[in-house]
């Protein structure tokens, strides 16, 4: 009777075998499927806080104005160095005109003062030279002149000796007619005798009036004499002092070429607020700094601007990238180099790329308000790092791509 309890139990036996051995495939498989999945999302790193990015270059006036022309709209593609907005340029080149006529001005002073140097020098050598002829001249005059005052002295003391040998003349003569006229009216000489003795004295008279003529002539030559010599010696110092002002000619020359740098520093000034009319004339036209989509446009026809007023964007298509936040804990293995593939939302299509930077620092700290993590209610938050990645040549040449799209990206960590 116990035999055939026996052989019901082998084939439940088997049965339990046959289980655990299909259990324990399943899991064997399981496991070395496990293994490659686990190992395939272990070879690359993805996120979907990321966007495409590019440059945003703002168009604004540099001069104040008023706006007569504007040849762009919002969303109108420009190519770089197109015409965007005219400014009314009547003003700036009226400025123009006035700054090259001082620059003219300036021109002509600095050709004066260039000149004044070499005449200035030639000038002062030639005082000089004549200043120093001028006072060998005055002294060989001072000589002559005290020359001729000491001839015209002699001359004096001659004549008023000439005079005074009349004058004795005269009273001889005089007393020699009192006498004979006395002895005529006794008849004890010849009336003759009277006459020769009257006419001898009439002419020692004339004699000595003649003589105090010459006196008197004598003295107004010393006078004059005298008045040559004062004037000969009141040229000397005037000589001194020319030959002392030619002297200087090193100084004046010194202060002409002074003058000529000064005119010189006013040229230049002079064209350099030339250069910055020029240049204000030419921001009367604003063009496109790139090529790209025109947006945000402000500005209206007949608008009065100023400088660093926005007044529209050019956003260039050409130069975009994509920025990835992945969290801190992706970035172990992320290095630059690595290969990106991903999509945007708007188009069915895969982007190739490379990773160029890591960001050096976390999105939040670049935030307006920095967290403030010194406190007691600190709560550990995950934190994102942005991840530059550039696109493979050729990967946006139909410029479909627009800052702002969103982008799933994938990371392959080789």
């Amino acid at each position: 009777m116990a035999e055939p309890a026996k052989d019901k139990l082998v084939p439940r036996r088997k049965s339990r075998i046959g289980r655990l051995l299909v259990f324990v495939g399943v899991i064997v498989i399981l496991g070395f499927a496990g293994f490659f999945i686990w190992r395939y999302l272990n070879t690359y790193e993805t996120t979907d806080d990321a966007q495409i990015d590019g440059h945003i270059d703002a168009v604004s006036g540099r001069i104040n104005g008023n706006v007569v022309d504007v040849r762009a709209e919002d969303e109108q593609f420009v190519k770089a160095g197109d015409v965007l907005v005219r400014i009314d340029p009547r003003d700036y080149e009226v400025a123009v005109a006035k700054a090259e006529a001082d620059l003219r001005d300036a021109e002509a002073a600095l050709e004066s003062s260039r000149i004044d140097i070499p005449i200035t020098a030639t000038n002062t050598a030639s005082q000089l030279k004549t200043a120093a002829s001028n006072r060998v001249d005055a002294a060989a005059f001072v000589l002559g002149s005290q020359r001729q005052l000491s001839a015209a002295r002699d001359r004096l003391e001659s004549a008023q000796a000439q005079v005074r040998e009349a004058q004795a003349n005269v009273k001889k003569t005089s007393d020699d007619v009192a006498r004979y006229k006395l002895l005529v009216d006794k008849n004890e000489i010849p009336r003759q005798l009277y006459d020769t003795a009257v006419a001898e004295a009439a002419e020692a008279q004339a004699t000595l009036d003649a003589r105090n003529a010459a006196v008197r002539e004598a003295e107004q030559n010393i006078v004059v004499a005298q008045s040559a010599v004062d004037q000969a010696r009141e040229r000397i110092p005037q000589a001194d002092a020319t030959i002392d002002s030619a002297k200087t000619a090193p100084q004046q020359v010194a202060v002409s070429e002074s003058r000529a740098k000064s005119a010189l520093a006013q040229v230049a000034q002079k064209q350099a607020l030339l250069d910055q009319a020029k240049l204000n004339l030419s921001y009367c036209t604003i063009v496109a700094p790139a090529t790209g989509i025109v947006g945000k446009k402000t500005v209206e026809l007949g608008e009065n601007i100023s400088p660093g007023e926005q007044l529209m964007a050019v956003v260039p298509l050409d130069d975009i990238w994509v920025t990835a936040n992945f969290k801190e804990t992706q970035l172990n293995r992320m290095n630059p180099g690595q290969r990106v593939r991903f999509s945007v939302d708007a188009y069915d299509k895969e982007y190739r790329g490379k990773i160029v930077a890591v960001g050096g620092a976390s999105g939040s700290r670049f935030s307006l308000l920095p967290p403030e993590n010194a406190t007691g209610n600190y709560v550990k938050v995950v934190q994102r790092i942005p991840v530059r990645i550039n696109l493979d040549p050729g990967q946006n040449d139909d410029h479909r791509l627009r800052p702002g799209m969103s982008v799933d990206p994938k990371v392959y960590l080789e």
